[in-house]
């Protein structure tokens, strides 16, 4: 082994996935809605947006967090904790592991979140304001943390293992994978609960993507507001939600004769060093994350079938992504699909590198990959084949997530088709 090349330790596998996004609250209906090609992105309507520059979110409509957590549980968490609860949920549903069973000593959680509680700090702040101290939630102060997603997942279940948040803006979700992955390697922990979850479509969250030039003012067509790498894009629209994966050594997870989704093969950080809102134009910081990624990996350039693109939609994202892309790939890059979720549910921010990798696991059960949907118009800075407007038949055994945070902070995640003749 040269000084480039790392030690992968134990092999990583996923075992199960939960999903929450505004198509859907649960996996099932959400990769439903992708594969249809709907749009998830609307008006806002849970607060009056007449005199905001933009009046669109991708909002997980008809949700009641007491279908899931009681009602104490619910005061004293954010909306964002209650979609990485629910999300966890369901991958440990889908699992099949029974943490009743596990020394949970070897049980951790990885759950990130890029905004955490601004839901609480908003409405608390208001109350605060109007009725003074008397009438404020002491247990906003706990809600309003990133770190109290995961801690309330691992309270809940008695989880002793290694805790933590991960927090690199856009990239959370994939970071969080990625180290939760690394953990296992490490031997920290058998089993890892992770993902990202977003839930923060309040006033000052909408306020700011705006004043920032970041989000689309399309507001008379809000379904189609979201144009990733089409010539016409004018911006993202902020969204919400969460994705959740049980990670398990291979060891453990065939002891317990789990199904094997997927294995982890390679994750790449990278930081650009540029911009507190702007990314490198060249791309140079999203090339290097990939390009390690790759390189973990073992794979070559042409073994990835598909990539789950961040693809917020800006000028300034889908330009710098797909000169990375092609950078990294060559001539590869023009023969392997490329997707943008935030076309069809917006941009959840620490959900959404988690969601993509969500999606790329369903693209390897059903052989068929999402779409980028409202592709109007080519765009000569963005010429790859962005799977336009319709879902399609791929082969997949291997893709790549990528995930480029405020700040610069690059994250790319490969995961691959499970074969258990694999080489350690």
């Amino acid at each position: 082994m040269n000084g480039n090349e790392r030690d992968p330790g134990r092999r990583v596998v996923v075992t199960g996935i939960g999903m929450v996004t505004p198509l859907g609250h649960d996996l099932e209906s959400s990769w439903a809605g992708l594969m249809a090609g709907k749009s998830g992105t609307g008006p806002i309507t849970h607060w009056d947006a007449t005199d905001f520059p933009t009046q669109i979110t991708a909002r997980v409509n008809d949700w009641e967090p007491r279908d899931y957590m009681d009602r104490k549980d619910v005061r004293r968490t954010s909306r964002g904790t209650q979609l990485a609860w629910k999300a966890t949920q369901e991958a440990l549903d889908r699992s099949g592991l029974d943490l009743s069973q596990e020394d949970r000593s070897r049980v951790g959680v990885e759950m990130g979140l890029a905004f955490g509680g601004w839901d609480i700090v908003e409405e608390e702040g208001r109350k605060l304001e109007e009725n003074g101290p008397k009438r404020f939630n002491p247990a906003s102060a706990t809600a309003a943390l990133i770190s109290s997603a995961p801690t309330f997942i691992a309270i809940k279940h008695g989880i002793t293992g290694p805790t933590n948040s991960q927090v690199t803006a856009c990239a959370t979700g994939i970071t969080s994978i990625g180290e939760a992955a690394r953990r296992l390697q490490r031997g920290e922990a058998d089993v890892m609960l992770t993902g990202g979850a977003e839930g923060y479509l309040t006033k000052m969250a909408i306020s700011t993507f705006s004043r920032l030039g970041a989000a689309s003012t399309r507001n008379d067509e809000p379904e189609t507001a979201c144009r990733p790498f089409s010539g016409d894009r004018d911006g993202m629209v902020v969204g919400e939600g969460s994705a959740a994966f049980v990670l398990e050594t291979l060891e453990h997870a065939q002891a317990r004769g789990a199904q094997i989704l997927a294995e982890f093969a390679g994750y790449g950080l990278s930081e650009d060093a540029f911009d507190m809102v702007a990314p490198e134009p060249g791309g140079h910081g999203a090339t290097e994350c990939m390009r390690i990624a790759l390189q973990e990996s073992g794979l070559g350039a042409n073994e990835i079938d598909w990539i789950v693109a961040h693809g917020t939609g800006t000028v300034l994202n889908d330009k710098s992504e797909t000169a990375a892309i092609k950078r990294i790939f060559g001539e590869d890059a023009y023969n392997i699909p490329v997707t943008s979720l935030k076309s069809s549910i917006g941009h959840a921010m620490g959900a959404a590198g988690a969601q993509s990798a969500a999606a790329l696991v369903q693209a390897m059960q059903t052989q068929r990959i999402a779409p980028t949907i409202n592709y109007n118009e080519r765009d000569p800075d963005c010429d790859l084949d962005y799977v336009p407007n319709v879902s399609r038949a791929c082969q997949v055994d291997a893709g790549l997530c990528n995930g480029f945070g405020l700040g610069g902070q690059n994250a790319s995640l490969i995961l691959k088709r499970f074969k258990a003749a694999d080489s350690d």
